[in-house]
């Protein structure tokens, strides 16, 4: 098996030095610090794999709305069951690399203690961030902290959702007193202001969703005080894409993408076509590709009606541009956030995925001083995005409901295709700011469950599975 890991690792990277397929054993490859090194770099290729995808974190929510080209995916349509549930063998593939690397680095040498502590750090760190990314998918979850390097380990049940966040905290925890610098080395990879993101990510999803306390929340905002002197915010919204612009003063980490060196990010199934668009008289502005764009979605009404609350923010046309004819007619409405670059043989849509950066942690940590019933003091967070969006002042209501709902719409301002609008609606739909079946379109009228199915495959793998608690059991 791990034989199986190595060789797909070895396809990610030209960092490893690998030993003929037949001869490779766990004996025989974990042996030096290159060993390591390598493997590790193998294991951010996989990590970026899995998260380039909007299909879990914001096809489900009210974000996109149908674009010209492609179907809409069963998040998008919430049509789901378990013939149409997604497979999580991705995600734990990470976790089974990330087990295997943090088993086997600790016996072997290094020549300076900080690069090894760094490597289990980051090791950690990612599967940390993938079981956090699992929990808020499917809610229980497998807890699998081992390599599997035989065929007669068991299979393992579910876990419950607050057993896998109590591995999710227990890691970050041992990621941040592990990695040996303060700041960072590179924003492509783990560091420990992202690793404090990470913890008040997962206190606040502990304290709203499964039902925790007050110290959770506190806890956040300690962590969160930790990793925002770190960063600072970029003045021009526009910038903090930019591909002339990556891992600028606001990103707390990103996974980086390259032209030639992977396929697009997630942003091309958000772009239209160069023949889709050739009836608009602004098709010098709109960021098309002759290939390699889908225009699968678009950006949804809901998202622009909620930028029109106020016609001096700057993150919407930031965020949204619309084809126009001669005649006023629209063409179309298009993503105009990740527009990767424009070469000379032209577009690739080469955008990092920015998995934190500090416009997000203050609104973090405005929603956990909200939550606290401080209102007046999450107002003060609130009014540092708005200042950058050219808002002014908040002058609504200042009680902790209204307070709390508009953080919700802040974030959808703010973090538009960001990855973070479905773990959005199930945070305050949990909380009761909002309610998600009639905040989404698609899910009004509907009991489906907000955790994802598993599918009969799954299930028929490992019998030790349960269905997602909402859906007919097996």
């Amino acid at each position: 098996f791990l034989t199986q890991c190595i060789v797909l690792l070895a396809s990610c990277t030209k960092t490893l030095e690998l030993k003929p397929v037949s001869s490779l054993t766990s004996a025989s490859y974990w042996k030096t610090e290159g060993d390591v090194a390598g493997y590790m770099t193998g294991i951010y290729t996989k990590f970026r794999s899995t998260m380039n995808t909007t299909y879990y974190m914001e096809d489900r929510g009210d974000a996109f709305d149908p674009g010209l080209h492609q179907g809409m995916s069963n998040a998008w349509t919430q049509n789901l069951a378990e013939s149409t549930a997604p497979n999580w063998v991705d995600f734990y593939n990470v976790i089974h690399h990330c087990n295997l690397l943090l088993k086997y680095t600790p016996g072997i040498a290094f020549g300076n203690g900080a690069n090894k502590n760094r490597a289990l750090a980051e090791a950690t760190f990612i599967r940390a961030f993938t079981y956090f990314y699992l929990l808020r998918t499917w809610g229980d979850v497998p807890l699998v902290l081992q390599p599997t390097e035989s065929d007669d380990q068991p299979l393992l049940p579910r876990s419950t959702a607050s057993e896998v966040m109590a591995q999710v905290i227990k890691d970050v925890n041992a990621a941040i007193d592990l990695f040996p610098e303060t700041g960072f080395v590179n924003k492509s990879r783990a560091s420990k202001p992202a690793a404090y993101a990470l913890k008040a990510d997962a206190l606040i999803w502990k304290a709203k969703v499964l039902k925790g306390n007050a110290t959770d929340l506190q806890d956040a905002i300690a962590a969160l005080d930790k990793a925002i002197p770190s960063v600072s915010l970029q003045s021009d919204f526009n910038r903090i894409y930019a591909t002339d612009n990556r891992n600028n003063s606001e990103v707390v980490m990103s996974i980086y993408f390259q032209k030639d060196e992977y396929n697009n990010s997630y942003g091309y199934y958000l772009k239209p076509n160069g023949p889709l668009v050739n009836d608009a008289v602004n098709k010098a502005s709109i960021p098309y590709a002759e290939t390699a764009a889908r225009s699968q979605y678009s950006p949804s009404a809901k998202l622009e009606a909620t930028f029109n609350v106020n016609a001096a923010d700057v993150r919407k046309n930031a965020s949204i541009i619309k084809g126009v004819r001669a005649d006023g007619s629209i063409v179309g409405v298009f993503d105009n956030k990740l527009k990767g670059t424009l070469y000379n043989d032209g577009r690739a849509f080469d955008c990092d995925i920015i998995l934190y950066r500090l416009g997000e942690l203050i609104l973090l940590r405005a929603e956990a001083l909200a939550a606290l019933n401080q209102p007046a003091d999450a107002i003060i967070e609130l009014e540092k995005i708005r200042a950058r969006a050219g808002t002014g002042k908040y002058t609504g209501a200042t009680d902790k409901q209204s307070i709390e709902r508009e953080i919700f719409d802040e974030r959808f301002r703010e973090l538009y295709a960001e990855l973070k609008r479905w773990p959005d609606i199930v945070r305050f739909h949990s909380a009761g700011t909002i309610d998600a079946y009639t905040e989404v379109p698609n899910l009004r009228g509907k009991t489906i469950p907000l955790y994802f199915p598993i599918s009969r495959s799954m299930y028929s793998l490992n019998a030790n599975l349960k269905q997602t608690q909402g859906y007919p059991q097996f």
